[in-house]
């Protein structure tokens, strides 16, 4: 990043991050209800939307910031230090978000405009959407929206169809797709979050049947052809956005976790041992080790995410050459931090599993994040093959 000069007016990011560091008493004193009620309660989502804290990803002309990814990633690592499952919400919000960039003004400003707007959707191009006259006709159920209780807006990615049933393909032959946005009330909710961790995101699936959709709130999120601003922001693939954001999630919780095993060795004194784990040589070393990946997973994550985003202020797109590192960095970030926050677990002894104390929670919301795509160890194999200059799945990065 680029020093500013002194007396200079602070940037979005530095704004945005201050706002995030407010926010963190709050949320750290809602964690315990937010887990309980499966849900952003009411106070805490007043307090994210009075500082816009769903909106940096957005373009400007909607009051967003247009946040470069690493800043978007230092959020939710910042929140996650207090409440994972806030900042899993706000990190699926931002990627969710950036689809106004693929549409026209008036339609991204009655989806967006709102103070409270949220955008949600679930995983996967589950549904089909029929091609009708001036839209589509949609069908089918998704999971894993993260954020949908809060969400005012729900989106379905598709396979699409003509009217005769026929599919529709791209020009290259490939199944042609498109999210279509709808107000959360039209769509059927499902009550089925009932997880070990990341229980206050409220990632539940939904249903729509013969829904009409017009054209005009319907988008290819990955075809650039579609975006209607020249940020760099929407030259990343939302994929690549997921991924810093939820490699934040899991670096988040990692900090938080050794930060508690730090203050706990103060006074913690293992049975039958002549002294705290603070005096222990062995937890010394341990904890400085620990310590050492976390910062070296950290900074290699922003390092690659500051690279590609210099790379997009000036190319027309992200090439593979700038995904790929992406990829590896992040998915690297997040399975270190499973690995930090396991040990400390370990660590923590006896402690460790009692409710009064944050280590348990702290391992199921980060056992959590280790399930979710972004951190497979397939992603590993994918780059593995890109740097041998072997053929790779299209969808790989």
């Amino acid at each position: 990043m680029l020093k500013k000069a002194a007396g200079a007016e602070p940037d979005a990011g530095e704004v945005y991050l201050e706002r995030t560091r407010a926010l963190l008493p709050l949320l750290a004193e809602a964690a315990p209800e937010i887990e309980a009620a499966r849900e952003l309660p009411a106070r805490v989502l007043a307090a994210l939307h009075a500082a816009a804290m769903f909106r940096p990803s957005l373009p400007k002309f909607l009051g967003g910031a247009e946040l470069a990814p690493p800043l978007l990633a230092r959020i939710t690592e910042t929140v996650a230090t207090a409440d994972a499952s806030t900042a899993w919400c706000l990190g699926q919000s931002y990627g969710c978000a950036m689809s106004a960039a693929f549409l026209d003004r008036a339609p991204a400003a009655h989806v967006f405009g709102p103070a409270d707007a949220v955008l949600a959707w679930g995983a996967g191009a589950q549904g089909t959407a029929v091609a009708s006259e001036g839209g589509y006709r949609v069908t089918g159920s998704w999971r894993f929206a993260s954020g949908g209780k809060h969400a005012t807006w729900l989106g379905a990615h598709c396979k699409v169809v003509e009217a005769d049933g026929s599919p529709r393909h791209y020009p290259d032959g490939r199944q042609a797709l498109r999210t279509a946005l709808l107000p959360r009330e039209a769509a059927e909710i499902a009550d089925d979050w009932h997880v070990m961790g990341l229980r206050g995101t409220r990632s539940e699936g939904y249903t729509v049947a013969d829904l009409f959709v017009e054209e005009a709130l319907t988008l290819d999120r990955e075809s650039m052809s579609e975006c209607r601003s020249d940020a760099p922001l929407y030259k990343f693939p939302t994929t690549n956005v997921y991924a810093g954001c939820f490699s934040g999630v899991a670096l988040g919780i990692a900090r938080a976790a050794l930060d508690d095993l730090r203050a706990l060795a103060y006074d913690k004194r293992p049975r039958a041992a002549r002294s705290t784990l603070r005096e222990s040589q062995v937890f010394q070393t341990r904890l400085a080790e620990l310590e050492a990946r976390h910062a070296a997973a950290s900074a290699y994550q922003q390092q690659v995410l500051w690279r590609a985003w210099e790379t997009a202020r000036t190319a027309a797109a992200l090439a593979t050459a700038d995904r790929a590192p992406i990829r590896l960095a992040t998915t690297y970030a997040i399975n270190q931090a499973t690995e930090i926050v396991e040990q400390v677990y370990r660590m923590a002894g006896s402690t460790a599993p009692m409710q009064d104390q944050p280590f348990e929670r702290r391992f199921r919301d980060m056992h959590a994040v280790s399930q979710q795509m972004q951190a497979r160890h397939s992603n590993y194999e994918n780059v593995g093959r890109f740097m041998l200059e072997l053929e790779i799945p299209p969808t790989a990065f």
